[in-house]
């Protein structure tokens, strides 16, 4: 699978890793404990098997609409199929259009069945991801929020990327030149 990423500015960036050290340093799942150099803070916007010269167009035509600003909402918590600690993004008209955009893409190109349908526009919840853990309830201390710092109020979402989970390689997708 091809993932459709979007990257957070440097200050954000720091924010994050911050409370991944938190949450690794109070014995609790961390995306810190993810040692791989391609572990970064980002918000996933989709996922399909390719990315296909159809996708990789579209995908050039996002890329060119960042940096994009975004506001932080707060702590969130999923519990499907595998427990989440996130930080929500507010899905304003900016944020729902690029999504919107992105979502377009992939579907245009890949077989219905390989996405997901977490992705998809009027499902998907803007998020970057803290935590996350296959036991059930892992985030419903209520001490947890204490331990994190305080979200950013607003980021910006600077870089278009795609993780490979086939070979584990990193592309930044580039806006067409």
């Amino acid at each position: 699978m091809r993932t459709v990423e979007l990257l957070l500015d440097d200050a954000a960036d720091q924010v994050v890793r911050e409370a991944w050290r938190r949450l690794a340093d109070a014995g609790l799942p961390s995306q810190a404990r993810h040692g791989s150099p391609t572990n970064s803070p980002h918000l996933t916007l989709a996922a399909c098997p390719e990315l296909t010269g159809p996708i990789r167009w579209e995908l050039a035509e996002v890329a060119a609409a960042l940096p994009l600003p975004v506001r932080c909402t707060g702590l969130i918590r999923f519990e499907r199929p595998t427990s989440v600690l996130a930080w929500a993004l507010d899905p304003d008209p900016a944020l729902a259009a690029l999504h919107r955009r992105v979502w377009e893409a992939v579907v245009s190109d890949s077989p219905p069945d390989t996405l997901n349908p977490l992705h998809a526009p009027g499902r998907w919840s803007p998020h970057v991801t803290l935590g996350r853990t296959r036991r059930a309830g892992a985030f419903a201390d209520r001490r947890i929020p204490a331990l994190l710092p305080t979200p950013p109020e607003s980021l910006l979402l600077t870089t278009l990327r795609s993780y490979d989970t086939h070979t584990g390689t990193l592309e930044v997708l580039e806006p067409r030149g």
